[in-house]
């Protein structure tokens, strides 16, 4: 009886040192997703048979690998949500502070992703099946019961197996952020960057049940804006990851392109016009982001915009590339935007035109791939401009 007043008080500090508290009260809690259908969030890179609502679930087929996300920001808040996978060795994930399109090359944003893996998944040195916090693809942050990485690692195991419910509690705060596992928090992070952004949940080749998705945000703090994601630019997905729905493919180059998950693979055979692909729908002003990756040396390839007269050749040749084209085997990504006959171009984050002038554009046409042999596209996404 005599240590008990020591051991309530360490409880505690454990307790503040896993949570920080609310300044200022908070918000109500509010509903991320309405029991009824997904009003409030925004289909990233899948189609409509990926997400689809029953019995007051959000479920997921696991098919294409991919996300869907927010319709709104948030900075700090506290996320509350039920999980199950219906399989084992099932794989999932909810990401925050996310950015509004998936990064070069992947399926996945770049955010902070907290793991949802089924236990069948099993336990290794580099992954856990119990809750690990860890940044992707270009975002950081500083591990709370780190292993030499960026990855935190929880501190019990936590997680039932499928097809059981699991609860997770999210709380992120200025950069830090905490995970509760069935009511105990398990796994932190802390200094993370992007600090504010979108929240995702991510599909990734099981079934996945959630459900009571809610929020409570805290009050915003100070933020440097390079810390805060990339805002939503309106663009919307032109390939589903499951078929070549919405593109136009000619008989002679049906056997060349093969949909896998969220590449796109061409073969190469045949090359050219006789290869090439469009989309079914044309465009006229508009705004385009489309990953490329040539798979060995020596390959190249044509996008047209709106018809031939305003073309991008992705050759290690072209010297508007020179030194911005990544190597054979890794993604690039062409992001710009065609008003009029006018075409600004940016490679891997780089300027390459701007309000470049190509004569003899048509106001209104698809977007052509033409290969010149064999390459992967991913990412394919346009938008209308005002």
């Amino acid at each position: 009886m005599r240590h008990l007043p020591i051991l309530v008080v360490l409880s505690a500090l454990q307790v503040c040192a896993a949570e920080p508290p609310r300044e200022g009260g908070g918000e109500a809690w509010t509903p991320l997703f309405n029991g009824r259908d997904l009003t409030g969030w925004v289909r990233v890179n899948t189609p409509p048979s990926t997400w689809t609502v029953r019995d007051g679930m959000i479920v997921c087929s696991g098919k294409p690998i991919g996300e869907m996300r927010t319709e709104r920001m948030y900075q700090n808040f506290e996320l509350e949500l039920e999980w199950r996978h219906l399989v084992p060795k099932g794989n999932s994930g909810i990401f925050v502070w996310a950015d509004d399109l998936t990064a070069r090359g992947q399926p996945f944003h770049r955010g902070v992703e907290v793991q949802i893996l089924e236990n069948a998944y099993g336990n290794t040195p580099h992954y856990t099946t119990h809750g690990d916090i860890f940044p992707i693809h270009g975002a950081t942050m500083t591990p709370v019961n780190g292993r030499g990485g960026s990855r935190a690692f929880p501190t019990e195991e936590r997680s039932r197996p499928a097809p059981e419910w699991n609860h997770y509690r999210i709380v992120c705060d200025n950069g830090a952020i905490s995970l509760a596992v069935n009511g105990k928090v398990v796994t932190q992070g802390r200094d993370c960057v992007p600090r504010k952004g979108y929240i995702c949940l991510e599909s990734e080749g099981g079934v996945v049940h959630f459900r009571n998705l809610r929020i409570r945000e805290r009050p915003e703090t100070p933020i440097d804006p390079a810390h805060v994601a990339v805002a939503d630019r309106g663009y919307r997905s032109l390939y589903t990851g499951l078929d070549l729905s919405g593109w136009t493919v000619p008989e002679t180059a049906r056997a060349a392109w093969t949909p896998r998950d969220w590449v796109l693979a061409c073969s190469g055979d045949p090359c050219g016009e006789a290869g090439a692909i469009a989309t079914e729908e044309a465009f006229g002003d508009f705004g385009f982001v489309i990953d490329i990756r040539l798979p060995k040396e020596g390959t190249s390839a044509r996008v047209h915009l709106r018809g031939e007269a305003a073309a991008i050749a992705i050759d290690p040749a072209q010297p508007l590339l020179a030194g911005r084209l990544a190597k054979a085997g890794a993604w690039n990504r062409f992001e710009g935007t065609l008003r009029g006959n006018r075409l600004s171009l940016a490679l891997n984050g780089h300027a390459i035109c701007e309000d470049r002038p190509f004569p003899g554009v048509p106001a209104r046409g698809p977007i052509r791939i033409v290969p010149g042999g064999p390459l992967e596209l991913a990412n394919l996404f346009a938008r209308a401009l005002p």
